[in-house]
């Protein structure tokens, strides 16, 4: 199972909305094609940063602004690409901005960023194949 995790500008329920709104088919976790399983992580009383690296985490203060204190997590099926499905997914997160964080860089991209195919450490956003490919050396 791969991850993105989604922090939007705006307020939590606004991006419960707007999942409800797109996602209706089930909740608690969104699902898209059974393979893309979506839910909101929580600082608080959820595991939001628990296993992060602290330098990871000071790069996605220094993009937000601040800590954020909620998230929402997609989780990727192995049995799917899922390229497309996260990339549709996320532009609709962050179409009023924010940033998303994926397993294979510590850089928080933007959506510009995402929809332009911007490269950072040699690898695009939720770009596994390339990573795979580094990580082979």
């Amino acid at each position: 199972m791969r991850s993105v995790f989604v922090f939007p500008a705006g307020e939590r329920a606004e991006t419960v909305g707007s999942l409800d709104r797109h996602l209706s088919e089930q909740r608690d976790p969104w699902t898209v094609e059974g393979n893309l399983y979506i839910e909101i992580d929580d600082a608080e009383i959820g595991y939001l940063f628990s296993d992060w690296d602290s330098d990871d985490v000071a790069a996605l203060e220094a993009a937000v602004g601040h800590r954020p204190t909620w998230a929402v997590q997609i989780d990727i099926s192995g049995r799917i690409d899922g390229t497309a499905e996260v990339h549709r997914v996320v532009e609709l997160l962050l179409q009023h901005g924010g940033v998303a964080t994926d397993d294979y860089s510590a850089h928080p991209w933007t959506l510009q960023e995402i929809k332009s195919g911007a490269v950072n450490g040699g690898l695009r956003f939720f770009d596994f194949r390339a990573y795979d490919e580094l990580n082979r050396e």
